[in-house]
């Protein structure tokens, strides 16, 4: 018999299908879980357009809070601070969280009775992502008997010892006293009063057991399987091996690395590099090609719409992506759903992605040593050496199981479950356990 939807007030100050990284994210959790729970999503009032343009109704589907007297200078500021698009995250994370609970502020003004009520049987904050933003919610939550759920919360992944350089480059100065947001009482007084956390990485879930709550692993990144997925690949193959790189061009995320473990590979004429994406590293990678010797056998594609990276995904055999701090890792599921075997860096979230089964995981460590590791397995993919057909049918089983955005909506939906009865151990899903695979 099945068990009635849960009535769920899903918090989403960042949610926009327009957008990338955490609002995107928020938008993909928050709009799979109406087809698990009863759900009513509060978001920030700059995704309003978004939302009707999608077909939900607002007042029925959605709410749409204006917070932006507090959001919108804060928002400035810190693009102003964080050293140029894409760069200090941690500086423009840690504004954001300043500005926010303004925004909780109007939601308890909103919703506060209606939860005091008992209308809703769980209150899920989706978004921020980060650990570092509080929540007045948790404790007026606890007040009113209503379970309140943070998650999935990921960040806050340290910068390896050897990566000093790129952390630099990055603009990422707070990231030097980050933990000292663990002395706010009002992030003390977040975690202490959750029902339950959902962790998206080991490091967070490891950073938040101080607080004792229970805690479930759901990594926040999730896979639109209808964009991306391995049912148009082409049966007949080039002779050549086919890899792909899809990112940012900055630092830390390896281009560089991956062009030089893959040369020897490409001098002989037996790859071909395809890497997609731009950034202010795109004249250096440039340069780099050209002495190295492997002109005709890279391409720099610059940016592609979404599309357009999900065709050329069909269309090559693996992935070499060595970013050295990478927290979700979404274009590595891209890679996985669209049978591409990766080749990654084993520390943050495309570590916790890959198994043996369906890619490679290389320990972190120097530049050299990288490039060495890597080197010698798209080596051993070009000899033969590894079944790459069976890699690819194992990589898509693994997102088909786990990581489709439904997949993260029914897991969700029985932590929801699980909290209007929780005398039994929180849920368990399998990420770390790779079942079947």
């Amino acid at each position: 018999m099945n068990q009635p939807k849960q009535r769920v007030l899903v918090i989403a100050e960042a949610a926009n299908p327009d957008w990338v990284s955490v609002p995107l994210v928020g938008w993909n959790i928050a709009s799979a879980l109406r087809s698990v729970a009863d759900a009513h999503i509060v978001t920030q009032i700059r995704n309003r357009a978004a939302f009707l343009s999608r077909g939900l109704v607002e007042g029925r589907d959605f709410t749409a809070i204006d917070s932006e007297a507090f959001a919108a200078p804060f928002y400035r500021i810190a693009e102003r601070l964080r050293g140029g698009d894409g760069k200090g995250w941690t500086t423009i994370t840690a504004l954001q969280s300043l500005a926010y609970p303004y925004f909780e502020h109007l939601v308890w003004r909103r919703f506060g009775n209606a939860i005091k009520a008992g209308q809703y049987d769980v209150v899920h904050r989706v978004t921020p992502l980060s650990p570092t933003a509080p929540s007045s919610l948790a404790r007026r939550c606890r007040s009113a008997g209503i379970p309140f759920l943070l998650g999935p919360l990921n960040g806050g992944l340290p910068w390896h010892a050897e990566y000093g350089r790129e952390r630099i480059k990055e603009r990422e100065w707070l990231s030097y006293i980050r933990k000292a947001y663990t002395y706010l009482p009002t992030i003390r007084s977040t975690y202490r009063n959750a029902a339950a956390i959902i962790a998206g990485s080991r490091h967070t879930m490891g950073e938040l057991s101080r607080y004792g709550r229970p805690m479930i692993y759901v990594p926040e990144n999730g896979i639109d399987t209808d964009r991306f997925g391995s049912s148009a690949r082409s049966a007949k193959r080039d002779t050549k091996l086919r890899l792909i790189f899809v990112g940012r061009l900055v630092p830390y995320k390896g281009a560089d690395i991956a062009m030089e473990a893959c040369r020897e590979l490409l001098q002989a004429g037996k790859a071909h590099f395809d890497i997609i994406g731009d950034g202010p590293d795109m004249a250096r990678l440039m340069s780099l090609k050209a002495e190295l010797g492997i002109e005709q056998s890279v391409t720099l594609h610059g940016w592609k719409s979404h599309d357009d990276v999900a065709a050329c995904l069909r269309t090559a055999d693996a992935m070499v992506f060595p970013s050295v701090r990478e927290f979700g890792g979404g274009v590595v599921l891209e890679a996985m759903a669209s049978g591409v075997v990766p080749v990654v860096v084993d520390y943050g979230g495309p570590g916790e992605l890959v198994t043996p089964a369906c890619g490679f995981a290389v320990p972190i460590g120097p530049r050299k040593a990288l490039v060495q590791q890597i080197a010698s397995i798209v080596a051993d993919m070009a000899a033969g050496k590894h079944d790459l057909q069976s890699m690819s049918v194992a990589a898509v089983t693994r997102i088909e199981q786990l990581y489709s955005w439904q997949a993260k909506a029914r897991q969700i939906g029985q932590v929801y479950q699980w909290l209007s009865s929780p005398q039994d151990s929180p849920p368990r899903f399998g990420f770390l356990e790779a079942p079947n695979l």
